[in-house]
């Protein structure tokens, strides 16, 4: 493992997903299956180790999902194609490793360690190749195309992409897509730059960003299938973090259809900002306001 998880998050992570508190030995190894906050529950019972609830992206971040990408764990092995922003995410310990594992402190260990090793390598891209193959391509300008993770998000991404951008963009220049299984899922970095976007502020970036030249238009779209929707205060952030940005900028909430997330966040949304829908792609509704997103 690289350095920076040689450390006791890391460590805590990996006994949580063999079920080895203190009081077991390696050759107890089991291989549940666990979310980010039972592996949190699991350092507090069993290790005393108090992670505050604003730690967990840390710990899936710097420590679980390494150990994803060495082949250690797997992601949700009983649903490989769930969204990655899915509250029901999981990880389990990977067979060949629990095998490994229970021979720690055997007089097996040394001797099979180097055969683990020696094959890791090749599992790891074998890992990697299945991973992307789930990824959906979503073609972003001429024929570049960028991969984004299964799941409804994504969906959504894909149809505010297709559809919104073709019927209320025509022309317009995709800037950015957020995307939530990287750090970045696309992002014209020239064009953001010269509009005035501060790239380093990634973190608090909307979904989908497009630039409509002939109008001067920076169009910031939250697709919402969990999360909140643009509301007042969202629509101050970010104002602030376009604020150097000379565009006028026109904020869109974009849902999959008029169901049940629809409803519950409707109230929610800011005014002077636009709705659309996915399953309606060729109405917009307005939320009266000094702008209106003509098509």
């Amino acid at each position: 493992m690289p350095k920076d998880q040689l450390n006791m998050r890391t460590a805590i992570c990996l006994l949580a997903l063999l079920d080895l508190p203190v009081q077991k030995k390696w050759n107890d190894a089991k291989n549940p299956m666990l979310g980010i906050r039972a592996i949190l529950d699991f350092a507090r019972e069993k290790f005393s180790t108090n992670y505050a609830e604003n730690t967990r992206e840390s710990v899936r971040k710097f420590s679980v999902k390494q150990l994803v990408l060495a082949g250690i764990l797997k992601h949700n092995p009983d649903d490989p194609v769930r969204a990655v922003n899915s509250s029901k995410n999981c990880y389990q310990i990977e067979d060949q490793t629990l095998t490994l594992l229970r021979q720690y402190g055997s007089m097996a260990w040394k001797a099979s360690l180097k055969t683990y090793l020696a094959s890791r390598e090749t599992l790891v891209a074998k890992y990697a190749c299945a991973r992307d193959l789930k990824r959906i391509p979503v073609k972003v300008k001429g024929r570049q195309k960028i991969k984004i993770s299964p799941g409804k998000h994504s969906d959504l991404i894909r149809s505010i992409i297709d559809d919104f951008g073709s019927i209320f963009v025509p022309g317009g220049e995709l800037v950015y897509v957020g995307e939530t299984g990287t750090k970045w899922g696309y992002f014209d970095n020239k064009l953001l730059t010269s509009l005035g976007v501060n790239v380093e502020q990634h973190g608090k970036m909307p979904d989908i960003i497009f630039y409509f030249r002939e109008k001067n238009w920076l169009i910031l779209v939250e697709a919402v299938v969990s999360g909140g929707p643009i509301d007042g205060g969202r629509r101050e952030e970010l104002i602030e973090l376009f604020k150097d940005v000379n565009s006028r900028l026109v904020f869109v909430t974009a849902f999959p259809d008029r169901g049940e997330v629809f409803r519950k966040f409707l109230e929610m949304v800011a005014w002077e900002t636009e709705v659309w829908c996915a399953s309606d792609p060729s109405h917009l509704i307005h939320f009266n306001g000094e702008h209106f997103l003509e098509s």
